[in-house]
């Protein structure tokens, strides 16, 4: 029942898509041409890939606040590497980026999973402390575009197969996750913790090691997305994407995954990344005042935590005639 549910939720969610892009289109026939298309895909890649992560975290009931801190470390520490090192490879930097992402997610896993901080707590706090980090490493500066050599900043611009590296990444990265959460057993046992913990608790599995996974992935996508980040905008700041945890949680709950953990599947953070993305880039080519473009955005996410929770209100009383029954 909540399978069927689930797809006709994303269904629901395509067809809303199609039909505002078509809406865009009749106002701005700019809308759907190749290279706003282009554009729009490509800037919606990190988002994207961040969505992943968070989406692990919220199956578990978890949250992470701190990840544009993450994000903006990682990216700062890449960007001083080949600001001193411009020999350095491309594949280097990210390696860095993604290495300081993984220590700042086990770090934060711990005081989640074995210290048991609330994660809401915790990722606030380490959002402070990332964040301190970042400007204490740069000393308060930033790293602009001529600091940086051309084949860091190619990692966002180049191509592969005739695909930009952005989106081949995020490909990437969905692939990875899908098998991972559809195909092995560890990936099943982040939904069992976050549906029923004390059954997990007796099934055998060890929560205390999927919470302290789910935060590590989070860390590494967040420093993978740093160095994107950097690479994409040619610029490391301390600043660097200050509140965008907000916009990945908010990509996550269109897609349908629940705060209240236990659900959520890849295929709807794909459809919540794009349609947040189609927001961001549609709403201004209409000529939106910025004003409006926040409330459009607001009502559209608390509708789609809206129809979540009647979506699971309505699985929970099938489940409780089942067992009557």
């Amino acid at each position: 029942m909540s399978a069927k549910i689930a797809k006709f939720r994303e269904l629901g969610l395509l067809v809303f898509i199609v039909l505002m892009s078509v809406g865009v289109q009749l106002r701005n026939p700019s809308f759907l041409t190749w290279e706003n298309i282009n554009d729009m895909i490509t800037n919606t890649a990190i988002l994207s890939i961040l969505a992943v992560g968070m989406m692990l975290v919220i199956v578990t009931r978890g949250i992470d606040l701190s990840i544009g801190a993450t994000l903006a470390l990682s990216g700062m520490t890449a960007a001083l590497a080949v600001s001193h090192s411009p020999g350095l490879s491309p594949l280097a930097a990210i390696g860095i980026g993604t290495g300081i992402g993984l220590v700042c997610g086990m770090a934060l896993g711990v005081l989640v999973a074995w210290v048991n901080i609330l994660p809401i707590i915790a990722t606030l706090g380490m959002m402070n402390v990332f964040r301190g980090l970042t400007f204490e490493s740069s000393g308060g500066k930033w790293v602009s575009a001529h600091q940086m050599p051309d084949s860091f900043k190619n990692i966002a611009t180049g191509s592969l197969l005739g695909i930009n590296n952005l989106i081949a990444i995020a490909i990437l990265v969905y692939a990875v996750a899908y098998y991972f959460v559809s195909h092995t057993r560890t990936g099943r046992r982040i939904y069992a913790v976050g549906s029923n913990p004390e059954s997990a608790a007796v099934s055998g599995i060890h929560s205390a090691r999927i919470l302290w996974l789910v935060y590590t992935i989070m860390g590494g996508l967040s420093g993978l997305a740093g160095v994107l980040w950097v690479s994409k905008f040619a610029s490391a700041q301390g600043d660097t994407a200050s509140g965008y945890e907000l916009s990945v949680i908010a990509a996550c709950v269109l897609g349908g995954v629940s705060i209240a953990g236990g659900v959520g599947k890849i295929s709807g953070i794909v459809l919540g990344s794009v349609l947040l993305g189609i927001l961001n880039n549609a709403l201004p080519m209409i000529d939106v005042s910025a004003f409006w473009q926040m409330f459009i955005q607001g009502a559209i996410i608390l509708i789609a935590v809206l129809i979540n929770a009647l979506v699971k209100r309505g699985i929970d009383r099938n489940n409780l005639m089942r067992r009557k029954i």
